[in-house]
């Protein structure tokens, strides 16, 4: 799926069901994508170009956390190799993440809502990792018996999201 082809096949709705953002939040999250990588260019005739442009980039690490398909596959779906994908979907986290424009609501705001939650679903799962090379103890599970990361997710009602 590319970013040229997808605007014109997809309503608004279709569109956040598919990458779980709405189109202003897409959009906004792009141009602090672009912003940054402008600041970190300091030499813009070096280099290769890169093969997917800041959309794409961005639609294949939605596409990661939405679905959480292998990096394998992703790759495979934009010609581009396993390890590629990886560093991208990696790179585009961080620039998001240290922009501090995007954030998903925490515990307090859970006990601060006036909204009384009838069923709240929690599931807890745990992902296996490479071993790391520093604090192996904090990522070791005893019940899986292999190092994992562990996920924790609070969804309402409603399906939203409340806490992860």
């Amino acid at each position: 799926m590319l970013w040229k082809n997808l605007p014109l096949k997809v309503s608004k709705g279709q569109f956040q069901r598919l990458t779980g953002v709405k189109r202003s939040t897409f959009e906004k999250m792009c141009f602090i994508i672009k912003a940054v990588k402008q600041q970190r260019r300091k030499h813009p005739s070096r280099g290769k170009e890169p093969k997917l442009c800041n959309e794409d980039q961005l639609l294949m690490m939605l596409m990661y956390n939405r679905e959480y398909r292998t990096f394998m596959h992703i790759a495979a779906d934009y010609g581009i190799s396993e390890s590629q994908c990886w560093r991208i979907v990696k790179d585009i986290e961080d620039i998001l993440i240290q922009s501090n424009a995007f954030r998903l609501p925490g515990k307090k705001e859970l006990t601060k809502s006036t909204v009384r939650w009838s069923v709240v679903l929690v599931d807890v799962a745990e992902s296996p990792i490479e071993r790391p090379k520093k604090k192996q103890r904090r990522y070791y599970s005893g019940k899986k018996k292999k190092h994992t990361n562990k996920t924790q997710l609070v969804v309402g009602k409603d399906g939203r999201i409340i806490c992860v």
